[in-house]
């Protein structure tokens, strides 16, 4: 049984006990009434007997100061009667305090329990991505035409078009990682805007647009120049 049917089947239990101490104070409230009545007509008389002077029960040397014992006693009653309500009370109170403590614990338990789910999913969708990114990578970058270089790249194929240098001859005199992978049948990092051949077993795969003769995008398919002397040369036989 889990917690949440545990607990609904205690709130049913709950609802019953509290029941019969309410009926219980009930009782006790209507005895308490009477009692208290019966009392304040006791005293009432007894005080009236004390005005004038004739209490029946008390002889001329007794001081008529107080009351008579069945009127104390029906006082202390009254007490133990009130005292009975206030025990019962609490009794309810405690109950349902315990039950509110326990439906506390399990929220703090539950709360915890969907945090540390959710840290766990959130964790699984950052795998996920890496592993989606990586096998994206593989795939030839998703066989885009065309990608653009880094800036700092850009601007260095900018400086060496100022100096009149082709992009098949250029050097490039910026610091290269030497973890960057390299291309084009020039062996040199990705940079400018780049082509992919469409042979999905060329070995270089990517070609920097000067390196190969473009100047634009071709429209269709685009094989390198090997690529594409072995093709003509499958198509010859």
């Amino acid at each position: 049984m889990s917690f949440a049917e545990e607990f609904e089947a205690n709130l049913v239990s709950l609802a019953h006990v509290l029941q019969k101490k309410y009926a219980l104070l009930r009782d006790l409230d209507k005895s308490l009434q009477e009692n208290q009545r019966q009392n304040e007509q006791r005293c009432e008389k007894e005080i009236e007997d004390i005005r004038r002077g004739r209490a029946g029960n008390v002889t001329a040397n007794t001081p008529l100061t107080q009351f008579s014992e069945e009127a104390l006693d029906e006082q202390k009653h009254s007490v133990r009667i009130a005292d009975e309500k206030v025990a019962l009370a609490m009794q309810g109170y405690d109950l349902v305090d315990m039950h509110v403590q326990q439906l506390d614990q399990y929220m703090k338990k539950s709360d915890e329990e969907m945090r540390k789910e959710k840290e766990i999913a959130a964790e699984s969708n950052v795998e996920s991505s890496g592993e989606a990114g990586k096998a994206g990578e593989g795939r030839r970058g998703g066989r885009k035409k065309t990608r653009l270089a880094t800036a700092a790249a850009s601007t260095a194929a900018a400086a060496a078009a100022t100096t009149g240098m082709s992009s098949s001859g250029m050097d490039l005199d910026l610091p290269v990682d030497p973890n960057e992978p390299t291309y084009c049948i020039c062996n040199q990092v990705s940079y400018g805007e780049m082509i992919a051949c469409d042979n999905n077993e060329c070995k270089v795969e990517w070609f920097h647009f000067g390196c190969v003769g473009l100047k634009e995008q071709p429209k269709g398919k685009w094989y390198c120049p090997d690529c594409a002397t072995v093709k003509k040369s499958r198509k010859g036989r």
